[in-house]
Order: C-alpha cells, then structure tokens, then sequence
C-alpha cells in the first residue's frame, strides 16, 4: 500500500524532502501557506540566492556553529555536489564565486526555484498553495492536518519543514515550534542569528552609512576574548552591520545575559609600534595643521573626530603640541576603537533563526522523532545554524534529502 505523505513548508528542506519522498514512490503532498513556494529563498544572496557553498565537505563542519555533529549523516548522505548535479539536471546554470560561494549564472534566485518546481513535478509531488495550517493531531497512528478553513486531511507520515522565526513576511512565523511542542519535543531557546547589533556609544549616528574594510572585530565576555572576525562592516543608525557583524552575531548569541564587549581594530594589520611610526611620519608632514586636519590618509574622514574624541584630545590643537601620551592613547584608539554592546536586532531581522527542535530528540540518521513515529523534521526547525555563504541553505537541502527518503 503507497504511503500518504504530508510535508508542511514549502521552503528549500520542505520541497527537497517532498521530491525524494516522491521519488521513492510515495503519494506527496507538500503543504505551504503563501501563494508560491520558496519566498525566503527569493530574497537569499541578496536575491541572487547563494546556493551552497563548494568547499570541501569537511568545512562545512567548521561553518555550522550550532550542533554541527548532529549534521554528519545529512552532510555526507546529501552533499554540496549532490543539490549542484540536482539543480544542473533540472536545467539550471551555476557559477562559483569569491569564497567558494555557489550562484546561479543568471544571478536570479527565481531560476533556481523553477529547477527546484521541475525537480517537484518529475517525482509527482501534489502541491497545495494558500493552505495555512492551524494544528496537528495524532491518533491511531495517523497524522490529522488542519486548516484555517476547518478543513483537513490524513497522512500516515508527516514531515515539517515550516523554518524559523526569521523573516517572516516570507512566512517563517514559527508555527513549526507549536507543532512540535505539542507533540512533546522539546524547544531550545530562539535567538537571531546572523543579525545586525545594536549599540549604545552616541557617536554611532553620525557615522551612519559608513562602511570599513579590512578590520578587525573582536568580542570579549567579562574582558576574556571569545571570538574575532576580519572583513567588512557597516555603521548604521542603531550600530553595526555587514559581513564580520552577521558572523560574529552567531557567535555571541548564546552570551547574551553577559558582559559583551566589542572592539574594532582600524589598522589589523599594523602592530602598535608600525601604526605609531605611521602616525609620525604623517604628523611631520603636516605638523602646523591641527590635529582634525592631520589624519585624512590614515583614516575615513567621517572617523576622524570620532578617534580624536575617544582619544580625549581637543580637535583644535595644532600637531605640534600634540604629546607622547596623547599620540599613544590615539593608537590604543584606532587599534581598540570600543563599542558598547546593546542587543541584537529582533529575530524578524535576522537571517536565520538560532535555536529550535531539539537534536537530542531527532535522529540524526533519518531526521525522525525519537518521540512520534512518522514524525520528521527538516531544515532550519531544528536546531542547527551555520555562518553565511550557502551553508544553512545546505542544512536544508541535506536534513530534507534524509527526511525524504527516509519517511
């Protein structure tokens, strides 16, 4: 007799589980709530859709900050080759990028939802869009889906995939949690993750919109240093944004009750000593200007009152009368340029959702409940997370490949 297969989101792990669940024979139904599948990935890779990442397997280890070892089986049953080789089957062009980041050529995320739709309907997947579920039950060992229009229907398997709590105007509203919840699992805390930080230093307003590459950012907890990115940042009207932001907000998260500090590194790759030779040879060539007129070639001009301010110095002051002390508090300065941490930005505005059904409760091997038999899980539901490039995508793909062929 053919299983009666439901899946609920019609996201990336939603629609790969419900196209291998097809493929081995099942009768699919994959449930989704808006009036197209996949509406988180349309805005991804800033709507370009960063698909994957093509590193080799074992980095995708080191990107996953959140029970990267519960990942082991979906990573190596369903690889970043394995969804590459999927979409390129169903007509899709890719191209790799800076960071081994995966694209496809035409740099529109549509392209690869309609190879993803292709991969649908070869495997003969029902679809049903504008369906919002409002509750699960089970009895006699069968799944009960309902609807907001008091309608329902029966599966004898029942896979969800509804995502986080982020972004949800796409739809990620966190209604996965309740139906989880109800069928006893457990749900670890949910925190934004890759998400922009607030802080609370005054001065951040007036540097507003400015963007610095190639520094350094540093968090410590109770003045211990806990993590450190290099890249490209952004100031904004609450704090801080950009590549190193995101990543180390994955990083900080857990920390959030503590005494967070931050510091950015101006000059990473000066050390002191090179840094404080700079700033000579830089005040001997304009030694009768004052100091707010000296140092538009070591630093942004928008930054420039900002460093004179933190480093207690009077910005009319002609360079000349600039002191030993002075100058050696401006190279502490630009070298640990201190931010006051704040929040984090709500989890609407994060990228993916930290936290969620527990991975204790799941078999890592097939992505079912230890608690419901016929109960799985897959993609951003679970509480798995990773760094940006492509890697929480592959953590849809691959717990959604295992959910579908084993369902």
């Amino acid at each position: 007799m053919v299983k009666k297969i439901g899946v609920i989101g019609g996201g990336p792990a939603g629609i790969i589980a419900a196209g291998f669940a097809g493929s081995k024979g099942g009768d699919v139904t994959l449930i989704e709530k808006n009036n197209q599948l996949g509406k988180k990935l349309f805005i991804t890779g800033k709507g370009r859709c960063n698909i994957t990442n093509a590193s080799s397997i074992e980095s995708f280890f080191e990107n996953i900050i959140t029970n990267n070892t519960f990942l082991y089986s979906s990573f190596y049953s369903f690889t970043n080759e394995d969804i590459i080789n999927l979409l390129e089957s169903c007509g899709l062009k890719i191209k790799i990028e800076r960071g081994n980041r995966v694209f496809p050529t035409s740099d529109k995320s549509s392209d690869v939802l309609k190879a993803l739709e292709k991969f649908l309907a070869s495997n003969n997947v029902k679809i049903l869009l504008n369906k919002r579920v409002t509750d699960l039950e089970y009895e006699d060992n069968k799944f009960i889906v309902k609807f907001y229009n008091n309608d329902s229907m029966i599966f004898d398997n029942l896979i969800i995939a509804t995502g986080g709590k982020s972004y949800p105007l796409t739809g990620s509203t966190g209604d996965g949690y309740t139906f989880a919840k109800k069928f006893g699992h457990r749900i670890e805390p949910l925190k934004p993750s890759l998400v922009p930080i607030e802080i609370e230093k005054g001065w951040i307003k007036e540097v507003q919109g400015l963007s610095l590459k190639n520094v350094k950012l540093t968090a410590c907890i109770d003045n211990k240093k806990v993590h450190e990115e290099f890249g490209e940042m952004l100031f904004t009207h609450y704090g801080i944004s950009g590549p190193i932001v995101l990543s180390m907000s994955n990083y900080i998260n857990k920390y959030k009750n503590k005494n967070i500090q931050l510091c950015i590194d101006l000059k990473p790759a000066l050390s002191k000593e090179k840094l404080d030779k700079r700033i000579l040879r830089d005040f001997d060539t304009y030694k009768n200007k004052q100091i707010k007129n000296g140092l538009d070639k070591l630093l942004p001009q928008r930054l420039i009152p900002i460093i004179i301010q933190e480093s207690s110095i009077d910005e009319g002051k002609p360079i000349n009368q600039i002191t030993k002390l002075e100058r050696n508090k401006m190279v502490d300065t630009i070298k640990n340029l201190s931010l006051t941490f704040k929040g984090f930005r709500p989890i609407e505005e994060a990228i993916v959702t930290s936290g969620g059904v527990s991975t204790v409760e799941i078999d890592p091997s097939t992505m079912e409940s230890k608690l419901i038999p016929g109960l799985f899980f897959a993609g951003e539901i679970i509480d798995v997370d990773g760094l940006t490039g492509g890697y929480n995508l592959q953590i849809a793909y691959s717990t959604g490949y295992l959910a579908g062929i084993n369902v």
